[in-house]
């Protein structure tokens, strides 16, 4: 089967799971977990090497999330996997935060920022900052949020951010510019200190 003809399956599956048929899921399933998977592995190498969370159960979390999202108006493929870069950055975060909160100050969950996102060679952020900032930044300007969530989170092509967000190839890049500047001047902020 063509690449564009599984793209047409995915996207059938995805209205008929949103319609209610819950077979759909069970179709859907298997022509979307090597992706899935791919999108896990891409954000687990961003992990540090301690980190407990596998890519395995990251996806599974992901898709125990996505079956309790059934009332999602699914669009397409790129909404879907959009929809699981979300889910996979909220469950990372949250896990943590979880373990920062375990150590009461302790280690963070440290991130690489790749230099398609920072331009600094290797420069190591916290994920949690990471993540507090894409909020700032997504309040601000709601489009750039999601052009840098969907293009360095979940892994998508400008062409394929395009499509979903509606906008022009053109917007997508002067997007991506503008929020790598805007979240590397945010990041390289000294964190603020409690109390002073």
């Amino acid at each position: 089967m063509n690449q564009p003809a599984t793209q047409k399956e995915i996207t059938r599956l995805l209205l008929a799971w949103g319609a209610g048929d819950k077979a759909a899921l069970d179709e859907l399933m298997p022509l979307v977990y090597a992706e899935l998977r791919k999108l896990a592995r891409n954000y687990m190498r961003q992990q540090p090497a301690d980190h407990t969370l596998q890519t395995t159960a990251l996806v599974n979390e992901a898709y125990l999330r996505l079956i309790d999202s059934s009332r999602v108006n699914w669009q397409n493929r790129t909404h879907f996997f959009a929809i699981s870069a979300q889910l996979m950055r909220r469950i990372l975060v949250d896990f943590a935060r979880k373990r920062s909160s375990l150590k009461r100050g302790g280690e963070v969950q440290m991130v690489e920022l790749d230099e398609a996102l920072i331009v600094p060679l290797e420069q190591k952020t916290d994920l949690v900052a990471l993540d507090d900032a894409l909020k700032i930044l997504a309040e601000m300007n709601p489009r750039q949020g999601q052009v840098v969530e969907l293009r360095y989170f979940g892994g998508l092509s400008e062409e394929e951010i395009a499509e979903h967000l509606e906008i022009s190839v053109r917007t997508v890049r002067r997007d991506w510019s503008i929020a790598r500047a805007w979240l590397f001047r945010k990041l390289s902020e000294p964190p603020a200190v409690a109390g002073g």
